[in-house]
Formats: C-alpha cells, sequence, structure tokens
C-alpha cells in the first residue's frame, strides 16, 4: 500500500510540474499584457515600471524559473490586477467560503444521488424508477446556473422562502447547494442505479441469500460496497470540482469564494493569480484521484495496488 502511495505521490508531482509549466507558456504566448487595458492611459515609460515591478521585463524563461522556485516555497507573489495584493491572501479570503459551500453540496449530492439510485434499483414501482431516471437525465442535461437563476427566482424573489445573498445562516446554503448538486446527484443516480442491478445478479449475491441472508444486509453488506466502485471513480474529479467553486453560482449568489477569481483573473491577464488558482485546482484533483484509487482498492481486493 506505501509503495502504491508514494508511486501515484510522484505521478501526481509530475502532473502538477507539467500543468504548472504549460500554463506559464501559454499565458506569455497569448497576445496582450496585464497592462493592455492601461497603456492607452499611461506613459511608456509608467508602463515599464510596472513590467520591471512584476518581473515581465525579464526573458521568459528567467521569469519561469523565478517564479518555479517560488511556487516550490509557497509563494506566488502578488496580483497585478489587484495591485500590492498578495495572491495567498486572496486565496485565504475566499477558499473558506467556497470550500464551505462545496463540503456542503459533496456531502448533498452523495447521500441524495446514493438513495435515488438505490431506490431505482430497487423499487416495483415502475412510475417511481421512472420518475428518478426522468430528474437523472434533466440534472444531465440541465446547466447547473440554469437551475440555479430558477431556483433564486422562485424560492428567493416570488416565495421569499429561502435567502439568496451570500452564507450568513445554515438556510443560505440550500439553494447554491442545490444548483451544485443536481448534475452530480443526476449522475451519481445513474451510476448507482445500473451498477446496483447488475451487481444483484453476479454468483456471490445469490449465494448470500441461499445462506438465507436477509435482503436488507445483502444489499447493504454485499450489494452498495460492490456497486459503490463506479461512484468512488466518479466522485474524485466531483468533490475537486465542487470544492473549487463555481463562478456564476458564487456570481448569482453574492459569494466572496474564488470562483469569481478565476475567470476575473483570465479577463484581467492577472498571470500571478491564473498561476496560483491553476496550481491550486490541479492539486485537488491528483489529490481527490489518489485517494479515490486508494479507496478503491481497499474495498475491491482484486485492484493490484503495485500495478
Amino acid at each position: 500500500m506505501l509503495r502504491y502511495i508514494v508511486k501515484r505521490l510522484a505521478v501526481g508531482v509530475v502532473t502538477l510540474f507539467l500543468l504548472a509549466t504549460i500554463t506559464f507558456f501559454l499565458m506569455h504566448v497569448i497576445p496582450g499584457s496585464p497592462f493592455a487595458g492601461e497603456t492607452s492611459k499611461l506613459p511608456v515609460k509608467v508602463v515599464e515600471k510596472l513590467q520591471e515591478k512584476y518581473g515581465l521585463d525579464k526573458p521568459l524563461f528567467e521569469q519561469y524559473v523565478m517564479y518555479m522556485k517560488n511556487a516550490v516555497r509557497g509563494d506566488f507573489g502578488v496580483s497585478i490586477y489587484r495591485k500590492g495584493r498578495s495572491i495567498d491572501k486572496i486565496i485565504a479570503n475566499g477558499l473558506p467560503y467556497t470550500m464551505r459551500l462545496g463540503a456542503v453540496s459533496v456531502v448533498f449530492a452523495l447521500v441524495t444521488g446514493i438513495f435515488l439510485g438505490t431506490v431505482a434499483a430497487f423499487t416495483k414501482k415502475k412510475w417511481l424508477s421512472n420518475l428518478v431516471l426522468v430528474v437523472a437525465t434533466a440534472g444531465v442535461s440541465m446547466p447547473g446556473f440554469l437551475l440555479s437563476v430558477l431556483l433564486l427566482l422562485l424560492f428567493g424573489v416570488v416565495l421569499q422562502w429561502l435567502p439568496f445573498v451570500g452564507l450568513g445562516s445554515p438556510l443560505h446554503y440550500i439553494l447554491p447547494a442545490v444548483g451544485m448538486a443536481f448534475a452530480p446527484i443526476s449522475m451519481i443516480a445513474r451510476l448507482v442505479r445500473s451498477s446496483l442491478r447488475e451487481v444483484m445478479k453476479q454468483d456471490y449475491m445469490v449465494l448470500a441469500r441461499s445462506k438465507g441472508t436477509p435482503e436488507n444486509l445483502v444489499i447493504l453488506r454485499h450489494g452498495l460496497k460492490n456497486a459503490m466502485l463506479p461512484v468512488i471513480t466518479y466522485a474524485g474529479p466531483m468533490i475537486a470540482t465542487l470544492l473549487t467553486g463555481s463562478f456564476v453560482i458564487e456570481s448569482l449568489y453574492s459569494i466572496p469564494g474564488i470562483g469569481a477569481e478565476f475567470v476575473t483573473s483570465i479577463t484581467n491577464r492577472d498571470y500571478t493569480m491564473i498561476m496560483a488558482l491553476t496550481i491550486l485546482y490541479g492539486t485537488f484533483i491528483i489529490v481527490a484521484n489518489i485517494i479515490t484509487d486508494i479507496i478503491n482498492a481497499m474495498i475491491d481486493p482484486r485492484i493490484k495496488l503495485g500495478r
């Protein structure tokens, strides 16, 4: 197990290094500069001073080496767009909001998706199974931001049942969490339904029933355990995506998270912010995938950790 974890961590570090490298050079290949909007207003000498201040006057490879050395130490510099503000402080201020909303969305997506998938797999009521499939199909087809707008208008504006500005109380989490989690719920429900139906036909399930094991225990002890493998595999990237936020949903509900920062930094060519958020997002994805691989191996002994 330890050898497998070390191997996966090494692959993750190399992947993160390549991601940061490719992102760095792509940003500098794209035409324009962080001062493009100010160039027409500022004298040339002032623009040159700004480029010197942020190290943009140095050769590209020298900029790359300097940035990577600082990044390894956890120093991502200051924002070019938000003059003088530390990247670390900007992320530290926004990340807790995004993480809390993401954690609520993850729990809601997993619990609801597994429940709906299990109901659809075992119910003898055709209409109920079809209803779950309709909901699952709608969730995959409907963009999360569209559902969020509809929820906001209906429950926040028209009915005024739920608050929709910020994250001041537990009730504030309901609308944005449902908007973010609806698509994952649909995917998880479909995965659980199809996986459970396949698992319940296996020989070991027939054997467990033949031993007189109650049906509920057969489902919980054997069925769900083995049916969770596709869900766990899907949950890795899902968790990373939800924990790093959604720009549109955070904007709709006026949540001061890092989702908006990512798109704003791209629009304004804020190189340091783009790099920091790309590395952060990549780290979440890599760590989540490693954890899901380990959990899969623990659940299913047939998975060889050494490979």
